[in-house]
């Protein structure tokens, strides 16, 4: 029997921490980017890995400053990054000392991008987490599951064992080698789902992970309710509590909670995806995720020259501008007192209960109330909002005209 997970007291202040900044941004990026049709096109399109890995010969991401990025997404409001430093293709983003594919190894670019990230979300002032795939299509210790088949990757000659552990040199090299990483976000448990038996050993990573930094958060995006030795529950491409997107069906648990979008269709960068969401939408996303009790983690896709696409740079600074107005109604928030509605969400922080009315229909709002309230302001234009209190069952809200807003916001007082 595992052992239960007691996580450290400097893990528990993360949490809350994590839990506090409400928003963060995906970043996912590789050599893939240069293909410009998505993360998975190694897998989707058969391609065999000597083949793929000469991508690595022409990635010169001679556009990208650290700086640049990070300034955008502070501007965005956000208080932390997720950077993918290995994905499914099997290509890391640093100068890992394990394998000689990797950015500074195989690129004729020859710079540690996790480094600059690293380096410049400390200046900045951002939290830096990382993503790292538990799949890998390109060596040949990697357990087969269900995708990459068609790579020509030689197969599982050797043990688990040898790739388990060249995993855990590596999450060594990311928690020793870079500042503080807030968090490891793991991807790919789903990959053995038809081989009910396999056991990637996960609680050992976790502990591997804890032991070198303790209060780095650990996630994982198995789909799954949470195992032993997790710190945040993961949801991808839905609120907690939904499944539209077929992927989150698991029950919501006692962690802070996570949900990963992207802000057009794809994670990573794809030429023909211009379909992207607008800010209302975003916005919309944000509130409803933190009106959940969750945190959004939006995601951009890099172009293959180091620059991030001109029409996420837009949204991010929208958002920002949104937040910079709004954001007390958000950061440091939890879910309010009454359960998310078609008509919008709640979400509190200590006598304050902010109503997010984000599709309203209607000049009145009923509240089902347990406590009094004193006063009601509206948040988008300082004016106070009259209330009619109903005995024992709450109040309603005469907002004299259907709301127009993004989210027309009422701050109620309570006591």
């Amino acid at each position: 029997m595992v052992d239960p997970y007691v996580p450290a007291p400097e893990n528990l202040r993360a949490r809350t921490e994590f839990q506090d900044a409400k928003f963060g941004i995906f970043l996912h990026w590789g050599l893939y980017s240069l293909l410009g049709t998505g993360e998975w096109t190694m897998t989707n399109r058969n391609i065999n890995y000597q083949e793929y890995a000469k991508l690595a010969n022409a990635f010169y991401p001679h556009d990208f400053d650290a700086a640049e990025w990070v300034s955008a997404i502070k501007s965005s409001g956000a208080g932390y990054v997720c950077f993918t430093t290995r994905h499914h293709d099997g290509f890391s983003m640093w100068d890992t000392a394990q394998t000689d594919y990797d950015i500074v190894d195989a690129t004729p670019y020859k710079q540690d991008i996790v480094k600059a990230l690293s380096d410049e979300c400390s200046r900045q002032g951002i939290k830096l987490h990382l993503y790292y795939s538990l799949i890998d299509w390109y060596r040949d210790d990697c357990p087969r599951g269900r995708t990459g088949l068609g790579t020509g990757r030689p197969g599982t000659a050797i043990s688990y064992e040898r790739y388990y552990d060249f995993m855990k040199r590596q999450l060594t090299e990311l928690l020793t080698g870079y500042d503080p990483v807030g968090a490891v976000w793991f991807d790919g448990v789903w990959d053995q789902d038809q081989n009910p038996d396999f056991d990637w050993k996960l609680r050992g990573l976790y502990d591997h992970i804890h032991a070198i930094r303790p209060a780095c958060l650990v996630g994982n995006n198995h789909h799954l309710v949470p195992f032993e030795g997790e710190d945040i529950q993961i949801f991808e491409r839905d609120l907690p509590g939904e499944n539209t997107a077929g992927l989150s069906g698991q029950e919501i648990g006692r962690l802070p909670l996570e949900t990963c979008q992207t802000m057009n269709g794809m994670w990573g960068y794809k030429i023909t995806d211009l379909d992207y969401k607008s800010s209302k939408t975003l916005i919309h996303y944000l509130v409803r995720a933190a009106g959940r009790n969750g945190n959004l983690l939006l995601n951009i896709g890099p172009q293959p020259d180091g620059k991030l696409p001109a029409t996420a740079v837009e949204r991010l600074r929208e958002m920002g501008e949104w937040l910079a107005r709004y954001g007390e109604s958000i950061y440091g928030t939890r879910g309010g007192d009454i359960p998310p509605h078609d008509w919008g969400v709640t979400t509190r922080k200590g006598d304050k209960l902010y109503v997010h009315v984000l599709d309203l229909q209607d000049d009145a709002l009923y509240l089902p109330l347990a406590e009094k309230v004193g006063e009601a302001r509206c948040l988008n234009n300082g004016e106070r909002v009259k209330f009619d209190t109903l005995r024992g069952k709450g109040i309603v809200l005469n907002l004299e005209h259907v709301p127009e807003d993004t989210d027309r916001i009422i701050e109620l007082t309570l006591r």
